[in-house]
């Protein structure tokens, strides 16, 4: 699907916030990868603006520079060494600059880009943030600096993110940190650590305060948001030693999302991202209870076929996630989802890709992500099976799957043609400043005519007239 797909090679993201008076030194802060990382990038916003840095969009006038890292794939990181080779560049004109790499490229290849590329003089991994203002006097004292060190307990739970370049009608509030599900082809296992879960009150909180500064929509965020568990902290494999009490008063996901739709009910929520192994039919009955909670899920299923599922460990059948589809449309009929799909992963056969296709057509998504296989060193697939998959054949496939979700997504989107639509103004459209553009609760992008006295933020009753493959066209009465 053309308006969904993602562009691998896209440039990271750079987002500034309004000036602190007190502070003198300027941050250039660039983001790339998932929205977990844009997420972190207003955490380390936060520390940072605390320690005399203002956020700037002009990376020639800034004294800081760091770049908040994907190792997700191949194209991720070749993007970040190329532009870690312009900053390079520019230290040599402005020699008191300092240049830094945050997140999973920093876990990964800290060895890299220290010493032997010498690219970087700062390195910090996901879970060392607070660690930032002795790191950057390590620096100024012309020593390089280093902490990627994994944590069982952080969350960042007592840290307010400030809100970086973003509409002021939606956020994000991170709800889970690392991943224990070790799918062979992942790398975040490794750079992000075990997963832990963050204390609800603590999300409670800055849902409220988001509802009180003017926000309308959350997004409860996770490498596997399903998989939520508070039972007092610590990681989840943990729980298995947790105290008769703990397990008792533990909250579990659909519990969570229960409290947010309680405590916020004017609050629209999303979340993101699932996995079928942990989704539960209880989080589809509390989205079905609550009006608040969108209509939507996004729930990657990589694969259609049971023996490449087998081979990533996705610890799902494909007749597990198709009923798993069919009971959540029993329980919420107007649910949409969205898929993740790998294609031309290690041994993949034609049979397999044919497989992938049709669970495709049964389940009928309103868009998707899709990708070519692409190897992470150090997961278990690299060093265990054989990327056997010629390029040409992979990138066939992948034009097969891309062009087969261009169609269901039409049909999705002519599905909501004739139909009015509650859709949350989230700004103007691109392509013409007459317009607005929001979603509405599947998701689904909507653009229509302003009307006098409507701005960003309002929830508005949308007649959809029309769509393309992505978008649908609507018209206010």
């Amino acid at each position: 699907m053309q308006d969904k797909y993602i562009d691998e090679t896209k440039q990271g993201e750079a987002f500034a916030i309004a000036e602190k008076p007190s502070n003198s030194k300027k941050l250039f802060l660039e983001s790339y990868g998932c929205q977990m990382n844009f997420s972190d990038s207003e955490i380390v916003a936060s520390i940072l603006n605390e320690q005399g840095y203002n956020t700037t969009l002009n990376q020639d006038e800034a004294d800081l520079i760091l770049l908040n890292t994907c190792s997700i794939r191949e194209k991720a990181e070749q993007t970040v060494r190329m532009r870690l080779s312009q900053f390079k560049n520019l230290k040599k004109a402005k020699p008191g600059l300092t240049v830094g790499v945050l997140g999973c490229m920093a876990e990964r290849l800290k060895t890299k880009f220290l010493e032997e590329e010498q690219l970087v003089d700062l390195v910090v991994g996901p879970d060392a943030y607070r660690d930032l203002p002795n790191l950057l006097k390590e620096t100024e004292g012309g020593r390089d600096a280093i902490n990627v060190i994994l944590s069982k307990e952080e969350t960042y739970a007592d840290i307010n993110p400030v809100r970086l370049g973003g509409n002021g009608v939606t956020a994000f509030v991170t709800i889970t940190r690392g991943c224990d599900n070790m799918c062979t082809f992942c790398v975040v296992p490794f750079t992000r650590g075990r997963e832990r879960s963050r204390d609800p009150h603590s999300i409670i909180s800055e849902c409220q305060e988001l509802w009180n500064s003017g926000y309308k929509e959350i997004t409860l965020l996770g490498q596997n948001v399903d998989s939520y568990l508070w039972y007092g902290g610590g990681a989840k494999k943990d729980f298995k030693n947790a105290t008769e009490m703990q397990k008792l008063t533990a909250v579990n996901f659909a519990q969570l999302l229960n409290m947010v739709a309680v405590a916020v009910p004017e609050m629209r929520i999303r979340f993101s991202t699932s996995n079928p192994h942990d989704m539960t039919m209880d989080v589809f009955t509390v989205m079905a209870k609550h009006k608040n909670i969108c209509k939507y899920v996004h729930l990657p299923v990589q694969s259609g076929s049971n023996r490449i599922l087998e081979r990533m460990n996705r610890q799902h059948t494909r007749e597990e996630y198709l009923e798993l589809i069919r009971k959540a449309k029993e329980i919420v009929p107007e649910i949409a989802f969205s898929q993740d799909m790998i294609i031309g992963f290690c041994g993949e056969t034609e049979a397999d890709h044919e497989q992938t296709l049709s669970l495709m057509k049964e389940v009928e998504y309103d868009y998707g992500y899709m990708f070519a296989y692409s190897e992470r060193p150090g997961t278990p697939a690299h060093k265990k099976m054989e990327d056997d998959v010629p390029a040409e054949v992979k990138q066939r496939r992948l034009s097969e799957v891309i062009a087969l979700q261009g169609q269901l997504s039409r049909k999705r989107m002519e599905s909501y043609v004739g139909r009015e639509h509650e859709v949350l103004i989230e700004g103007v459209s691109k392509k013409n400043e007459n317009q607005w553009k929001g979603r509405n609760s599947q998701n689904a992008v909507c653009v229509f005519d302003k009307k006098p006295g409507q701005k960003p933020g309002d929830i508005v009753t949308v007649l959809v007239y029309g769509n393309t493959q992505g978008t649908l066209l609507g018209a206010c009465e």
